[in-house]
């Protein structure tokens, strides 16, 4: 008796310390058991046979492949119910390893929040990661894992569709919105059921496509692509991203799906990332139309060798991996890794703990329907607003005006608010769901006050039949308002433009109401920089409102009437046509630099259009008026391991209380390589009552000074700089200089 209690002693003793403990002994212990199919399933990520984000190919037999383990994830799957149902398949297989669910929610799940570049548009870190976070809350709440966002591509071209998904074209900006939305989504860990796995895209320079054409290819220098479009990838990385996604574009001749540099030198390389890189959609296979794979199998190859973990929809791997390692091309050890890199994430979310522990119908119910995202939904969208114009002080509109008319063809729309990539959830009726903007007029003003409407005219179309009904409406109103732009899917993957004109007549019709007389207020509805000259020049005041979400009509309304003072600014340049484009601030200088827009002997200018902007990046009015002054500097030289602090003081001198995006650029006079004419290096959002005076501080230090030279050294050099404060790019109110010493 005393040996058999021993003996079960020690085996109790023994299988208690051999047990994993970590997640990695967890994972290793797991992948001794797999077979050569089942490690293949995990690489491979299938469509729900419902929805579609890309060219779907049907399997009639994926409920089987899931049970057999060669399933290891699933996107477009939407709801507790469905994920539920997918999920019970695969702990039917013989590990019973859960899969992961994949969505789009780039601005919002249920409760959608303006486009990601409107929304960056609020220069509002806090706001944005709020957002990320509500969307990250809903999303797991329904079933879903992992968000492929954010999208943190850099771009400087509005032809781009994609523009809408980002947050413009700063890398210092998009860096920091980059950080905020990844902590947004992830919360304080994975492994908590209200968040979910980011996603960052697309790695990598996907927003430099040439023509600003969808999946085409990029050209640039080294030097471009570490310092503008490398540095928000990494500062997302940084925040703990737990997963990226290659682009569809090739860099400089190389997809970026096949591209070993990018991958596995950079990424995981050097830069050390322990999360798994996603294709994007079919990409894999892609690599044939590219011309740089000359079958599925090569483009297989390709992929895996270059760091490419996951195969979304492509089949690539499950068809041809197993077949590579027969032949000796590729080594286990790398089909090894990209299993582990997955697993991982599998057992971080607490999968293996329970696989439905996403799948709670009761808290998905009261997750989808929380008023407090709706408020956060109504702020956020106000926030985004850009006040581009305010001549004579139009805006704020009086609630006591007798009568206002509201015109265009967006005025009632609800759809056409949620804007590109919104979660098209099944059964939602968008009428209840969506503030309309004609809703929101209603329900901001009051008794009265009379409200007419006109549509005028269509989105698209030369048809102006409607415009002689506007025009009688107008003449009867004290004031009028109107709502133009483009339509929702206008903008966005596969919505390049050539012309970015805002489309059809509408510009005509406000052309027309304009010539009644009457003060104009014009919203301009996108998800993207757009050419409006006319609308520009001649109206009083332009309201920028992008496309704001469910709220949309609710936060139109609060910034027309004043309850909320616009502080947004433009995290794009708009260009004056589209022969300028590409536009951006962070230009460098030529040796011929034009000093006007009438210097154009032998300068690098146009001799038909200015070279300035129409708007500057960072611009952005508000109902009141700020004075800078006192500008101080701790002192004027400094060593590299030593810091500038700068104050100012920012004093609102204008009748209603706002908030001022107080922006620092700074310029390196003399380099080893040309630098940029301005920089922008830090910013601060400030709330001033009328009369209010606060200090605001920058310091600036060794990193804010370095770049990366022509051997591709991130330092800093000696030499003079020039600092700069302003209201924008353009506006800068308050210059000083300084030196660093060697």
């Amino acid at each position: 008796m005393k040996k058999t209690i021993t003996t079960t002693l020690l085996l109790a003793f023994f299988f208690a310390f051999s047990q994993p403990k970590t997640i990695d002994q967890k994972v290793d212990a797991l992948l001794k058991q797999m077979t050569l199919e089942e490690k293949i399933g995990q690489l491979n990520q299938y469509n729900d046979d419902s929805k579609a984000t890309g060219p779907i190919t049907v399997d009639n037999d994926k409920a089987s492949q899931i049970r057999n383990g060669q399933v290891g994830s699933l996107l477009n799957c939407l709801g507790t119910e469905r994920t539920r149902s997918w999920q019970k398949m695969a702990m039917e297989s013989r590990l019973k390893i859960p899969l992961l669910f994949g969505q789009d929610v780039i601005h919002g799940y249920k409760t959608t929040f303006p486009v990601p570049l409107g929304e960056a548009a609020s220069w509002d870190l806090e706001a944005i990661q709020k957002a990320a976070r509500i969307a990250a809350v809903e999303a797991s709440a329904s079933g879903i894992h992992w968000t492929f966002a954010p999208m943190v591509d850099i771009a400087r071209d509005p032809r781009w569709g994609r523009v809408m998904e980002g947050a413009g074209e700063d890398p210092y900006l998009g860096s920091l919105i980059a950080k905020a939305r990844v902590i947004g989504f992830q919360g304080e860990k994975l492994g908590g059921i209200d968040a979910v796995m980011a996603c960052v895209k697309h790695f990598a320079a996907y927003g430099a496509a040439v023509g600003g054409r969808d999946y085409n290819s990029v050209d640039m220098s080294e030097r471009m692509l570490w310092e503008v479009y490398l540095p928000p990838f990494k500062a997302a990385l940084d925040a703990g991203a737990a997963t990226f996604m290659n682009s569809f574009n090739d860099l400089n001749g190389i997809p970026a799906t096949g591209n070993k540099y990018l991958q596995r030198d950079i990424l995981k390389g050097k830069w050390g990332f322990k999360g798994f890189v996603v294709s994007d959609w079919g990409s894999i296979g892609e690599m044939q139309n590219h011309g740089y794979a000359k079958d599925g199998k090569e483009a297989a190859y390709l992929a895996i060798t270059a760091g490419s973990d996951m195969d979304m929809e492509s089949r690539c791997y499950k068809n041809n991996l197993e077949a590579l390692l027969k032949e000796k091309r590729i080594d286990i050890q790398l089909v090894d890794d990209a299993v582990k890199r997955i697993l991982r994430k599998k057992f971080e979310l607490g999968l293996f703990d329970d696989p439905y522990r996403f799948c709670n119908a009761e808290r998905e119910k009261a997750a989808l329907n929380n008023p407090e995202h709706t408020k956060a939904a109504r702020e956020i969208g106000a926030k985004s607003i850009v006040l581009l114009k305010n001549d004579s002080n139009v805006l704020p509109l009086s609630k006591d005006t007798k009568t206002i008319a509201f015109i265009g063809p967006l005025v009632k729309e609800y759809k056409q608010n949620m804007g590109f990539w919104d979660v098209d959830l099944p059964g939602v009726d968008y009428e209840k769901l969506v503030v309309s903007q004609w809703d929101g007029l209603q329900n901001k003003v009051g008794k009265n006050t009379k409200l007419l409407y006109a549509k005028g005219c269509e989105i698209e179309g030369d048809n102006k039949d409607g415009f002689a009904e506007a025009v009688k409406i107008a003449s009867q109103a004290d004031v009028v308002i109107m709502s133009i732009g483009e339509k929702r899917d206008m903008s966005g993957e596969a919505k390049s433009r050539s012309n970015i004109n805002i489309p059809g007549v509408q510009e005509e019709l406000v052309k027309a109401i304009q010539a009644t007389g009457k003060p104009v207020v014009v919203l301009i509805n996108t998800g993207r920089p757009l050419v409006f000259n006319s609308t520009a020049d001649t109206v009083p005041a332009i309201l920028y409102t992008w496309w704001l979400g469910t709220e949309a009509g609710n936060s139109i309304a609060d910034v027309l009437f004043g309850d909320v003072n616009p502080s947004a600014k433009l995290p794009m340049t708009f260009p004056r046509e589209v022969g300028q484009i590409p536009i951006y601030y962070n230009h460098f200088n030529t040796g011929r630099p034009a000093k006007n827009d009438t210097d154009l002997m032998y300068t690098s200018a146009y001799i038909d259009l200015s070279i300035s902007p129409k708007f500057p990046f960072g611009f952005g009015l508000s109902y009141t008026a700020f004075r800078y002054s006192d500008l101080k500097m701790s002192k004027n030289k400094m060593k590299n391991n030593e810091t500038i602090e700068v104050t100012a003081n920012i004093t609102n001198t204008g009748k209603y209380a706002g908030e001022e995006v107080v922006q620092l650029y700074l310029r390196d006079k003399f380099g080893s390589v040309v630098r940029p004419i301005k920089e922008l290096k830090g910013f601060e959002k400030i709330k001033l009552n009328v009369g209010e005076t606060k200090t605001v501080k920058f310091v600036i230090d060794n990193q804010k000074l370095s770049f990366y030279n022509d051997k591709l050294e991130f330092k800093s050099e000696p030499g003079d700089f020039d600092l700069m404060i302003g209201s924008s790019s353009e506006d800068i109110r308050l210059k000083g200089d300084f030196e660093l010493l060697n």
